[in-house]
């Protein structure tokens, strides 16, 4: 193992394959959608490997993994000398006045019970306070170093600055997880409502601090569910300047279903990026194969001859849950193909779990077809881009380099000497793959991801078959986005298309592919910041759409856990339950409520569904038992629901949901349909006069005159009532049809800017929800109505993070969630037919 303790390291990943063949044609096919997103797809595997571009230039800004710690992928193109960046932007180190947790813990006051007041003050006694060391958070949180198990925390840190400060902007740098509130000395600085982030920097004026004498941060944060958290420090910029300071001009950026498309001028020569995640839902090894590709063509613009070097580069953050880990980083070579892997030293498989939490095990690779055109090197942060702009080369580094990041920042790079560029396109492409060793934790038992065959297949092996079938799986993907964009255009309109194409990635990227040691299918997904659970059976369901549409094996992937957990008796509820655990262990439900009503219906409805979409109810009838329970159990306690929690449990517990009532029947009616689908004709005839006695009572108890209510004891009230889009997508025929178009002719005069609320009580919304009650819709018209104002929403949102499903209608503000699978069932329109 060779240490190099002189320089920051550049840990060069064999990013690229030079590509000696020369075309006119497009890199692909004209990308249809060219929606302003929130932010765009770069890579997505699953939820731990995934990085996004959050700014509408791919340059203007770092790559972010979507939880908005940094991924960075640096790249330029150098044209005759000189250095234009298109992708990414160089992170300049900053200074710690004060640390965070991830650079050591640090000491502080606390208490849970509310103190008394002036607590927040410089001149507070807080002798009486416990004391603690930071990160302060709930188990499983990030660098959590003192438990907090409590409703509320308050938190004091005294500190002494220098008298002597740099000239550089002073920020706070705080992370919270809930409802918070922080100050510095005595100031009010943040207040937040009910929502979560990480690492945020807030610039302070330096009036506020008192150098060379005592200061305080004191916050306080309020948990209301879930996970908490609390972190600060004090960060300072630093005077190092860019090296790749001259920018490209972006022309171009275009979304397809599986590719986001970039186009440039850099300067004489046009550059295309693509950034392809051959995430195809036929075709489930391939899905699964944890290989993106980046693609590149240049082309000179003014018919003369020109010099060219592409450059790409990344650090090992992407392997790391925290950037004080220590990092191991190697170079190698398989079947031809040149690669850089990086991991943490430690190698913690599976130890973590919870929300914003990245993975520490396993390795990162960025490979390559090797060329005698293209080179890949580990070597220093800045001086590898130093040596790349004078010279369009990298020198030769170690084979293997052992780093902390937070005190020398290796780079993985990659130089691809494209030559003497023409008026004819030179083309090539590098692979990003994560190779996890272990994915997930099933009731105990360790399962490795299904594109390894149990075992059977290496990454060595996954990255030589991506080489290998590169041009085949690029033009299943052309086919595959065409096929995506033409019928979402027909069915809702091309906004509506625009939607589903930034849905798609996200959406099967918050999941993981495995099987279980039976051989099952088990497609887990992990509640992206909302709590972290695995496998929430209300996350499957508003997810559902976009798998009966394109494969329902990856549905009953999704159902699976859920099933067995009940059958296996380690459930033992009379309903089903929420989760089997926080994302990665899948060990058992973690969340702390349960939603009886809520996730019965939902495994019922979507059982239900699955049997629609194959024509046959046998993966019903390999669970009719627990179905049986649960429809059983809908039958007793459905109509009118009691003081609980349904899907939308942010807007918290309360009974006689009138929208969770049809759910209820809606289950009920399934049921029914999967009875007479399996020819048992009584069982069916029962359930569906149910079903249909219990519409007529609903009808009866939430009519308020032009619409229906939002619980059965309240008049002059309203909800969406999402869940009747079943009855008409799935012909069980229970409520009249008027009942919908009362309801969807109401709504119309409900809406605001950015969409229609979810309720009377707030004015924000779920948009997937959104698109569900549009779908009851008789024309195609009047689902635009209500489809138009969350492109709007999308379009023009100030929070430029993976799409949010959980925004205020009137300024489309953020409320909470990102990155979230939800957003499959945007969908759910494409199930018309």
């Amino acid at each position: 193992m060779i240490k190099n303790y002189f320089t920051i390291l550049l840990l060069a990943v064999c990013m690229a394959f030079s590509c000696t063949e020369t075309t006119k044609e497009p890199l692909t096919p004209d990308t249809k959608s060219e929606l302003r997103a929130p932010a765009y797809p770069l890579i997505t595997i699953d939820p731990y490997t995934s990085a996004w571009s959050c700014t509408d230039q791919l340059f203007d800004a770092p790559v972010t993994h979507w939880t908005g710690r940094a991924h960075p992928i640096i790249g330029a193109l150098r044209v005759d000398g000189t250095v234009y960046r298109f992708l990414g932007k160089e992170v300049i180190p900053k200074t710690y006045l004060l640390q965070m947790a991830g650079g050591g813990p640090w000491e502080g006051n606390y208490v849970n019970e509310k103190p008394s007041k002036g607590w927040e003050q410089i001149d507070y006694n807080a002798d009486s306070w416990n004391v603690g060391r930071g990160a302060f958070g709930t188990e499983g949180m990030p660098v959590c170093n003192t438990l907090w198990d409590t409703e509320d925390i308050w938190v004091r840190r005294e500190f002494t600055l220098p008298e002597l400060l740099d000239e550089g902007d002073i920020s706070l740098i705080y992370s919270h997880d809930d409802i918070f509130e922080l100050y510095l000395n005595g100031v009010q600085l943040v207040k937040t409502e009910y929502e979560w982030h990480n690492n945020v920097e807030l610039k302070i004026d330096r009036n506020l601090l008192r150098p060379g004498q005592k200061n305080v941060i004191a916050a306080h944060c309020n948990n209301r569910i879930g996970g908490g958290y609390v972190d600060f420090g004090i960060i300072q910029d630093n005077e190092q300047t860019e090296v790749f300071d001259q920018m490209a001009v972006q022309t171009k950026v275009a979304l397809s279903a599986t590719q986001t498309q970039y186009n440039f001028m850099c300067g004489p020569v046009d550059l295309q990026i693509e950034f392809v995640s051959p995430l195809l839902p036929e075709n489930l090894d391939l899905l699964s194969r944890p290989v993106n590709y980046i693609n590149y063509k240049v082309v000179a613009n003014d018919k003369k001859k020109h010099d060219v070097q592409i450059y790409f580069e990344a650090t090992p953050e992407w392997a790391v849950n925290d950037f004080s880990q220590e990092v191991t980083v190697n170079k190698g070579k398989t079947h031809g193909i040149n690669y850089v892997k990086a991991g943490t030293t430690e190698q913690p498989i599976l130890q973590k779990k919870g929300d914003n939490v990245r993975i520490d095990w396993g390795y990162f690779y960025l490979a390559a077809n090797g060329t005698p055109e293209s080179s890949v090197e580990i070597g220093g942060y800045n001086s590898t881009k130093l040596q790349f702009a004078t010279d369009g080369k990298i020198s030769a580094g170690v084979d293997e380099y052992v780093s902390q990041m937070s005190k020398t920042m290796p780079v993985m790079s990659f130089v691809d000497q494209l030559g003497e560029i023409t008026g004819t396109a030179k083309k090539g492409y590098v692979m990003i793959a994560y190779d996890d060793i272990e994915s997930i934790q099933y009731f105990e038992e360790n399962l490795k991801g299904w594109w390894t065959k149990n075992g059977q297949v290496s990454i060595e092996d996954a990255l030589q078959k991506a080489a290998t079938e590169y041009a085949d799986i690029l033009n299943q993907c052309n086919s595959f986005d065409k096929k995506l964009w033409d019928e979402t255009v027909q069915a809702g309109g091309k906004k509506y298309a625009d939607l589903c194409v930034l849905a798609f990635r996200q959406s099967i990227a918050a999941h993981k592919l495995v099987k279980d040691t039976q051989g099952n299918i088990l497609f887990l997904s992990k509640e992206n910041f909302s709590n972290g659970s695995i496998g929430t059976v209300d996350v499957t369901y508003p997810s559902a759409p976009l798998y009966l549409k394109y494969n329902p094996d990856l549905l009953k992937g999704m159902l699976n856990p859920i099933f067995y957990y009940s059958e296996s008796g380690k459930w033992k509820k009379p309903f089903a339950a929420h989760d089997v655990g926080t994302y990665p262990r899948a060990n058992g439900q973690t969340y702390g409520g349960d939603m009886p009503v809520e996730e019965c219906g939902n495994m019922l409805i979507l059982t239900t569904a699955i049997a629609h979409a194959e024509g046959n109810a046998d993966y019903a009838e390999q669970h009719w038992d627990v179905l049986t329970v649960w429809a059983n159990y809908l039958m007793e306690n459905g109509l009118d629901p009691e003081n609980q929690l349904c899907t939308d449990d942010f807007a918290g517990h309360f009974a006689h949901n009138t929208n969770l009532s049809v759910k209820a029947i809606m289950g009920i009616a399934g049921y029914g349909k999967l009875a007479e689908m399996l020819g048992k004709t009584k069982v069916a005839e029962e359930y569906t006069a149910q079903a249909k006695y219990m519409a007529q009572e609903w009808m009866k108890m939430a009519d308020d005159s032009d619409h229906y209510r939002l619980t059965f004891d309240k008049p002059g009230t309203w909800s969406q009532k999402y869940n009747l889009v079943w009855d008409k997508l799935l012909g069980l025929e229970i409520f009249p049809a008027d009942v919908a178009q009362k309801e969807v002719a109401y709504y119309l005069t409900k809406q605001n800017t950015y969409g229609l609320p979810l309720d009377n009580r707030k004015v924000y919304t779920k948009s997937d929800w959104i698109v569900w009650t549009a779908t009851l819709a008789d024309d195609k018209a009047t689902f635009e109505k209500f489809v138009d104002p969350v492109h709007k929403f999308v379009s023009e949102t100030p929070d430029r993070v993976p799409m949010s499903d959980w925004y205020q209608t009137t300024d489309g503000t953020q409320v909470g969630f990102q990155a979230r699978s939800v957003v499959g069932g945007y969908f759910i329109k494409l199930l018309e037919k």
